[in-house]
């Protein structure tokens, strides 16, 4: 009778203690998957932070664009712990449990940094924007104090927009599987098994699909094609080739985080075209490849980061050079 009771009355919400994330169990060289994600996550937290440390100590590059680069960084770094670990623990302890709150909290951060991460690529065409478009009022335009605006208005949506996807999921009663189709806590394959009408967070989640891929993505488009009517009305070729020179590492980057995302989204989500399994390997490559390759192809190869970090490990180099020399002396005179 409780039951019955349970399953309808609409008012009344049943909450399970958590889900079951089943998401690799088809794949027969999984082992080696999960072997080549903790190389994944150690490139990505170690040259994110590298990045990090290079533009936070050396005070010439407190400028707009290493502002937007910086972003990029943390992001990179938060978006692959958000769900990285977890997959690495499943495998290593064999535990695929997540409590329901710890549910939310994961389903909350992945999808906002994974918002942050697709604003971060579009803020920085914009810098790339005003800098070929506008390079007389360059350093007018884009200043720190508006980076700096825009930066946090992006943290701002992202987390308030996320914050309340992740809310609504609470009004949903969980009465009859717990099996999570993922390699995390999706928001579409949790709605899809509440026992009550998900309507709304089907809604929400087409909406975040706009405000996450879509939207930055067409920015990003408009964005390159100001850029190339700009190029193509310079008149020295040098020239040409040089300001499109300094937007080659960033449409790597665009290419590498859109093109798979909106394929597995479009085909996968809406058109339900791929194959479950495939899809769940191919959304978790798409979002932990580009934080890992983002430092890499972009953040180090910048002229101005990679001066810095050939200087930092010189004199890394110097210093010890010059401890094993002291200690040497030292040894020979027979003070150690």
């Amino acid at each position: 009778m409780s039951l019955l009771r349970t399953v309808f009355n609409t008012s009344v919400i049943v909450h399970p203690p958590g889900f079951y994330i089943f998401g690799f169990e088809t794949f027969s060289y999984i082992s080696v998957y999960f072997i080549f994600l903790v190389f994944v996550y150690a490139v990505t937290v170690l040259f994110n932070c590298l990045v990090i440390y290079v533009i936070a100590f050396n005070q010439c590059l407190h400028t707009p664009k290493f502002l937007a680069v910086v972003n990029l960084a943390v992001i990179d770094v938060i978006l692959n712990t958000c769900t990285i670990p977890s997959m690495i623990k499943v495998f290593l302890v064999k535990d695929n449990f997540i409590p329901f709150n710890l549910c939310l909290v994961q389903m909350f951060f992945y999808y906002a940094f994974g918002t942050l991460e697709s604003y971060a690529l579009a803020v920085l065409a914009y810098d790339r924007l005003i800098a070929i478009c506008f390079p007389l009022r360059h350093n007018s335009i884009n200043t720190m104090r508006s980076m700096s605006c825009i930066v946090g208005m992006t943290w701002s949506f992202a987390l308030g927009i996320n914050l309340f996807a992740t809310a609504i999921m609470t009004h949903l009663s969980f009465c009859n599987s717990v099996r999570v189709f993922s390699y995390f806590c999706d928001y579409a394959p949790v709605f899809r098994l509440a026992c009550n009408d998900f309507t709304l967070q089907w809604s929400v989640a087409s909406l975040l699909t706009f405000l996450l891929l879509v939207g930055p993505f067409v920015f990003i488009l408009l964005s390159y094609v100001s850029i190339l009517v700009t190029v193509f009305r310079m008149k020295s070729l040098n020239n040409r080739v040089k300001a499109l020179a300094t937007c080659v590492e960033h449409l790597i980057l665009v290419a590498v985080f859109y093109i798979p995302l909106i394929t597995i989204f479009t085909i996968g989500f809406y058109l339900r075209l791929i194959d479950p399994d495939q899809r769940v390997l191919s959304l978790s490559l798409a979002s932990c490849i580009p934080p890992c390759i983002n430092p890499i192809v972009y953040s180090l190869k910048t002229k101005e980061i990679k001066i810095r970090f050939l200087a930092l490990m010189s004199l890394k180099l110097t210093v010890d050079v010059l401890q094993s020399t002291f200690y040497r002396e030292r040894e020979m005179v027979g003070i150690i």
